[in-house]
C-alpha cells in the first residue's frame, strides 16, 4: 500500500515541526521522524534564549519576525508562556574592547533599548564576576528564556489539529522521483508526494544523497552544556544570561540551578552526540576564571548537534535542480528563536507563494533563504555565524 500525501516532511525537530504547523491547514501532511521521539538530537537538547542580536543579519531578521508569534501565540498553542523575561549581558574583560564594541553596534541596530554598561554596572548586575578584570558590558533587556518543549509541542499539536500526522521510528530507506511525485520508503511504509521537505538536521545531506540532490555541505557541530548548583548565599533567579565577549563561555539561571557552557562548536559527524569531558572541564575552568563561582561537580551534562552551511545562514527553498525537493536546513543554534517566521515562510514557499508580508517587512527575501546561493564557490564560515548560546 502506498500512502498519498501533499507534503512529506523528513525530520520532526523544530525545523520540520514548524513548517508542518503552517502547511497542515493547506494539504495532507505527514511528518517522518527516524527516532522514537521528535526533536531528539538538537531541539530537545537546546538551552535556548531568544536574542534579537544573535546571529547573522538573516538570522536576526527571522528572529525579529518571530517575536510576535512567540510572545502571543494563537489560542490553544500552549498552556504556558513561550517566552519569559531574562535579559542577556555580553561581558567584556581586559583586551576585549573591540569585541564589546562590535556587540554594541549589532545590538543598537536591532533595539533602542540596548544598554552599554560600565564595569560597576556590569558587576552590580552579576556580582559573581571578578571586578578587577571587567571593562564593561552590553545589555539586551528583551532577551528571554524560551520554553523549547512547549514551542515544539505546540507546532506538533497544531499540525495534528489540522489533520497532519507524525510517524516516528520511520527512517528513510529510499527516495526517488516517479513522474511528478516523490516515492519514499520509510519505516514499514511507502509514501508518495509531489513535494518532499528535507528537514533532517545534521542528516540533510544524507537524505539529499538518497534523492540524487547535490549536498549543501552541511556541517554538524557539538555544543556541550552542564548544570551546577548556584551560590548558596546569593539569589541568582533574576540574573540575566552572562556571555563572554569572545563567546567562549556563558552561564545563566535555570530552574533553581545554574546552566553553563563553553559555547563550543566542534565539528563532528552526524551522531547521537555526547559531551566531552574536556569540554566540560575547560568550561568550568573558564567560569571560575571570570567569576567567583565554585563548581565542584556538575549535576548533569549533555551535548547537542547544531548544523551549519558555509555562510552561517538558514536555508529554506526548493532545490533549483531537483523538482519538488525542498530544503529546510542549517538551523545552527538559531532554530528555536527563528522557528515562527522560518516555518511560516518555508510553508509559503513550498506552496509556491511569496514570503509572507510580516516576515518581508523585516527585510527577509526568498533569495536570502534559497539553497541556490550556496552553489557559488564555498566561503569560510563567518565569525558572526558562531553560536553564542
Amino acid at each position: 500500500m502506498i500512502e498519498h500525501v501533499d507534503f512529506l516532511i523528513i525530520g520532526a525537530g523544530i525545523a520540520g515541526a514548524s513548517v508542518a504547523y503552517w502547511l497542515a491547514p493547506h494539504g495532507r501532511v505527514v511528518l517522518l521522524e527516524r527516532e522514537s521521539q521528535p526533536g531528539y538530537h538538537s531541539t530537545g537538547r537546546s538551552a535556548a534564549l531568544f536574542m534579537e542580536s544573535y546571529g547573522t543579519a538573516q538570522v536576526r531578521a527571522l528572529t525579529m519576525a518571530s517575536r510576535a508569534f512567540l510572545q502571543a501565540p494563537p489560542a490553544g498553542f500552549s498552556e504556558h508562556p513561550l517566552l519569559s523575561p531574562r535579559g542577556a549581558v555580553f561581558v567584556g574583560t581586559r583586551g576585549q574592547e573591540a569585541l564589546l564594541e562590535r556587540h554594541w553596534a549589532v545590538l543598537r541596530s536591532v533595539t533602542d533599548r540596548a544598554q552599554r554598561l560600565s564595569p560597576q554596572q556590569t558587576h552590580a548586575m552579576l556580582p559573581v564576576l571578578r571586578a578587577e578584570a571587567l571593562i564593561g558590558g552590553v545589555y539586551e533587556p528583551d532577551a528571554a528564556d524560551m520554553d523549547v518543549h512547549a514551542i515544539h509541542q505546540g507546532y506538533l499539536r497544531g499540525m495534528r489539529r489540522h489533520g497532519g500526522r507524525l510517524v516516528c521510528n520511520a527512517e528513510v530507506r529510499a527516495l526517488s522521483r516517479t513522474g511528478a511525485r516523490w516515492r519514499v520508503d520509510a519505516g514499514d511504509a511507502t509514501y508518495e508526494a509531489p513535494v518532499v521537505l528535507n528537514a533532517a538536521g545534521a542528516w540533510v545531506d544524507a537524505i539529499a544523497q538518497l534523492a540524487g540532490a547535490e549536498p549543501l555541505g552541511i556541517e554538524a557541530r557539538r555544543r556541550s552544556a552542564f548544570v551546577f548548583e548556584p551560590p548558596r548565599d546569593i539569589d541568582t533567579a533574576g540574573w540575566p544570561m552572562a556571555i563572554g565577549a569572545d563567546e567562549d563561555w556563558y552561564f545563566k539561571p535555570d530552574a533553581g540551578m545554574m546552566l553553563g557552557s563553553p559555547a563550543n562548536a566542534d565539528p563532528v559527524p552526524p551522531q547521537d552526540v555526547q559531551p566531552e569531558e574536556l569540554d566540560i572541564a575547560m568550561a568550568i575552568h573558564k567560569l571560575e576564571e571570570v567569576s567567583t563561582l565554585v563548581i565542584r561537580r556538575p549535576t548533569r551534562t549533555w551535548a547537542g548537534l547544531r548544523s551549519f552551511v558555509a555562510d552561517g545562514d538558514l536555508v529554506g527553498g526548493f532545490d533549483d535542480r531537483l523538482p519538488g525537493f525542498f530544503w529546510v536546513a542549517a538551523q545552527g543554534g538559531y532554530g528555536i528563536q527563528t522557528s515562527a517566521a522560518m516555518g511560516e515562510t518555508c510553508a509559503a514557499l513550498a506552496r509556491g507563494l511569496p514570503v509572507p508580508p510580516h516576515s518581508a517587512s523585516f527585510g527577509l527575501t526568498a533569495e536570502m533563504l534559497s539553497p541556490a546561493r550556496l552553489r557559488a564557490p564555498a566561503t569560510a564560515v563567518r565569525a558572526d555565524a558562531q553560536p553564542a548560546h
